[in-house]
């Protein structure tokens, strides 16, 4: 790039050269036109003086003009290189970056996605667990009512049993009291004393 604009910059000088030399050229000849009756050698003279004149002052120009312009369009070149590599660090750092977080959202959508699949396992196993819970409580609730009426049908038995056994001996008293007289009462009574005697 640098060497393009040096040849464009001495392509430039070469052709303000050259149009010097038509410029020059065109005016020798109108004056040549003009004085016409003029010495030829005089016009040549004049004529190679002046193109002396400006092929001087051309140099000086280039002598000059050449090393600051070649230290501005190297300056000028070092500004633009530094800015192209700048650009291009800018650039692939961006690139890295967007690679960076383009595998950080990949991996990220990936662990949501196991997240999510991770939630529906444990809500499923939460699920399985309550109702087994709630199935053993309701077996042990059923059980505990099972042994409660038991209890309580075996508890109104003994009751009931208590009360026949009552009953029965109310109406055995009966029976005992309008079946045995007193008679009956004093053998009763002396047969016991008398069993009662054999065995002491």
């Amino acid at each position: 790039m640098f060497a393009e604009k040096m040849l464009k910059s001495k392509r430039a000088l070469t052709a303000a050269a050259g149009f010097g030399f038509i410029v020059a050229g065109a005016g020798m000849a109108f004056a040549s036109g003009e004085a016409h009756h003029a010495d030829s050698g005089v016009l040549l003279k004049d004529f190679l003086f002046r193109v002396f004149n400006f092929g001087v002052t051309v140099g000086i120009l280039v002598y000059f003009v050449a090393k600051p312009l070649k230290n501005a369009l190297a300056g000028r070149r070092e500004g633009i290189e530094q800015s192209l590599k700048a650009s291009q660090e800018a650039a692939e750092a961006a690139e890295a970056k967007y690679a960076e977080y383009d595998s950080k959202l990949t991996q990220a959508e990936s662990e949501i996605e196991g997240i999510q699949q991770s939630i529906k396992e444990e809500a499923e196993s939460e699920k399985q667990r309550i109702i087994a819970e709630a199935k053993e409580m309701a077996e042990k609730i059923k059980a505990e009512a099972q042994k409660t009426a038991n209890n309580e049908v075996a508890k109104a038995r003994l009751t009931l049993q208590q009360e026949a056994v009552t009953m029965a001996v109310g109406i055995a008293e009966d029976i005992l009291k309008k079946a045995v007289t007193k008679e009956d009462q004093a053998r009763l009574v002396e047969e016991y004393k008398m069993k009662v005697g054999e065995l002491h």
